[in-house]
């Protein structure tokens, strides 16, 4: 791998800190993770996370994260080098989606983030790893219910960007686990098919967290994006070539 490769930025999901990416912090020197605040938009959170980033950075971002990394794309193209999108989409929403998220606001209203968690976090997980489960669920009730409220806001208010994906000028992962309910490896591969440039990893055995559920077959996907050659500069229209 190049030593003088750009700094990785990882943008996490849904209720997710830097304990979603933990095995990719310890594995990849210069990686940093964005922190979104209180932020209640997608673009609120891509101008949050590019005001603490490099000048120039690789992207990945995880479940939500990912469409924060789209949006990233969309504010400041010229400062992301490569971009990877896990365990994610770029559909709208359907008839289905608010009622669900809803519903779940509901119960962390009424009885906790734990009642919240409990419901929501299972299905996340392809198989049965106790002590995995300990620290996603720690992590997701620590987001708090008002974080929450704020991000499930954005994610149903979020933008069309299905759009940009023919037009992305950088070498692309395009990443889940084989058993994620939530983001299925079909709708990655139809993602993929759009990109020019774009890698597809299928990662068999792991859920929707798939940073920490096969954190070494992901790392190694990671390692391989790293190390992909750079486009060639294209000069976009206006711009002196």
């Amino acid at each position: 791998m190049d030593a003088k490769r750009d700094d990785l930025l990882l943008l996490p999901g849904l209720m997710c800190d830097a304990r979603i990416f933990a095995p990719q912090l310890s594995a990849f020197a210069g990686s940093t993770v964005a922190e979104y605040g209180d932020a209640d938009t997608l673009a609120l959170m891509a101008e949050r996370a590019l005001a603490n980033a490099p000048t120039r950075f690789a992207l990945l971002g995880h479940s939500m994260g990912a469409r924060v990394a789209l949006e990233v794309v969309r504010q400041a193209p010229e400062r992301v080098s490569r971009l990877a999108l896990v365990s994610t989409g770029v559909h709208l929403p359907d008839a289905d989606e608010a009622p669900k998220r809803y519903a779940l606001r509901d119960l962390g209203r009424a009885e906790g983030m734990a009642a919240l968690v409990d419901r929501w976090l299972p299905p996340m997980i392809a198989r049965d790893d106790a002590a995995l489960y300990a620290i996603l669920r720690s992590m997701c009730i620590d987001a708090g219910l008002s974080r929450f409220e704020a991000q499930i806001a954005a994610l149903l208010a979020r933008p069309e960007v299905e759009s940009l994906l023919p037009g992305l000028a950088c070498p692309v992962l395009v990443a889940t686990g084989g058993e994620d309910r939530w983001s299925p490896p079909a709708q990655h591969a139809a993602m993929a098919a759009r990109i020019p440039h774009a890698r597809l990893g299928i990662v068999e055995g792991a859920g929707h967290m798939l940073p920490v559920e096969a954190p070494r077959e992901l790392n190694g996907l990671i390692a391989d994006w790293l190390a992909m050659p750079a486009l060639p500069h294209t000069p976009s229209q206006g711009e002196t070539p």
